[in-house]
């Protein structure tokens, strides 16, 4: 049986240096990042990527309220995402839409913020908020966004770390090929500035950026890099079949021709290049291409020394002798998104189908050798002869690496 080809119609997103596509891309060609400090329980001033949309474009006040800044974050990405689309959606079926976000963890940051509110009162918990239990529920966002956008059909959540942008997308694309859904919002996003946890272990594994200049923190591949910066943001799209898509005359981003998703089996934290080389040659080979076809590699890359060493090693070693293929990075412009980082990071390099143009890794003053790869576009974008296909790299703690493919829809 032949599979559906599934196409990408619109983009919805917020990062901490942009609020829609155009202007997140054009900063990440113009070198403009967007870190700053803020001011973290406990822990004083941290470094961290904030993002600054309005929550009450779509949601009243009483919503935010008594919801989350992850549901919010999905409400703001999932309306841009239809918007994006032009589909009629007031016409759609509501139940053949599906809503599919990825996330890292959810649910620490309200229980965080209760703790902290009753110890105020002696830890009596009858000043616990009754609003705990759905704040708190893993399939939070999706749920929210569920209501706001009157969505029954299937919406959860997709737990995978920080592979969880792209393995809401590969859910989406599953679901649209068993003709569960004909319409799938999906994506990842990321409320994890919110969580003093976060922030405190990163640091106690000696993990946590720090930098005189906030923009500069986040510096994977540089010799001085010195850990991750956390960030919150958030990027969903609508995803649909080609052919009804085409149908109704849809702009088309790209065709999702490729993903794979496998485990490490090593370690709690450390990632296994063998497994990464793996997980990018079985997407390759269900895109049915060559590594030479594929024009930009998106890393992972987090900055941490070992993460980054080992993920260039396993670049190597699937594109060797591939002269036409450019490698960038985004986590110095955003920090790492957690949940969101791969569905942002796709979404930054998905208007080079149409430009041409690269954008760079930055904040590499001095590379380091160990994470020499040919092609590895450094602090300026450069303009690529072509961009036919491109693969998303997208791993997580526990062993959980994915790669996604997209391709351009030829006319």
């Amino acid at each position: 049986m032949e599979l559906s080809r599934i196409v990408i119609t619109g983009i919805g997103l917020t990062a901490p240096n942009g609020n829609s596509l155009s202007e997140f891309r054009q900063n990440l060609l113009d070198g403009v990042a967007g870190i700053q400090r803020i001011e973290m329980r406990y822990m004083g001033e941290v470094l961290a990527g904030v993002c600054d949309f309005d929550p009450m474009r779509y949601q009243k006040r009483k919503e935010v309220r008594v919801g989350t800044r992850a549901g919010s974050i999905s409400i703001y990405c999932a309306r841009e995402a239809v918007a994006d689309s032009g589909i009629d959606f007031d016409a759609f079926s509501k139940d053949r839409v599906g809503i599919y976000v990825g996330i890292t963890e959810h649910g620490n940051v309200e229980t965080e913020n209760e703790i902290y509110n009753i110890s105020k009162f002696d830890y009596d918990t009858k000043f616990w908020t009754h609003h705990h239990n759905p704040r708190t529920v893993a399939n939070n966002p999706a749920g929210e966004a569920s209501l706001n956008l009157k969505v029954t059909g299937p919406s959860y959540t997709i737990g995978a770390a920080c592979a969880a942008g792209n393995l809401g997308l590969v859910q989406a694309l599953q679901m649209l090929r068993l003709g569960e859904v004909d319409l799938a919002i999906a994506g990842g996003v990321s409320e994890s500035i919110r969580s003093f946890g976060i922030f405190a272990g990163f640091k106690s594994q000696g993990a946590l950026a720090e930098h005189e200049d906030p923009n500069k923190a986040s510096r994977p591949f540089d010799v001085d890099r010195n850990g991750i910066v956390v960030s919150e943001g958030g990027a969903l799209y609508t995803l649909e079949r080609l052919e009804d898509a085409q149908a109704r005359g849809a702009k088309i981003y790209g065709e999702i021709t490729g993903y794979h998703v496998n485990s490490d089996a090593t370690d709690y934290v450390l990632p296994n290049p063998e497994r990464q080389t793996q997980c990018m040659r079985a997407a390759i080979k269900k895109a049915a291409i060559a590594p030479s076809q594929i024009h930009i590699v998106n890393t992972h890359a987090t900055a941490t020394p070992m993460g980054d060493i080992q993920e260039c090693e396993a670049i190597r070693e699937v594109f060797a002798d591939c002269p036409e293929t450019y490698v960038n990075n985004t986590k110095g412009f955003i920090g790492h998104a957690m949940g969101a980082a791969g569905a942002l990071e796709l979404a930054g390099n998905l208007p080079s189908f149409e430009d041409g143009m690269v954008h760079p890794s930055i904040n590499v003053d001095q590379l380091d050798p160990k994470c020499e790869i040919p092609n590895l576009v450094l602090n300026k974008p450069i303009k690529a002869k072509r961009v036919d296909a491109l693969l998303n790299n997208s791993f997580g703690m526990l062993g959980i690496n994915s790669a996604l493919i997209i391709e351009r829809v030829s006319d």
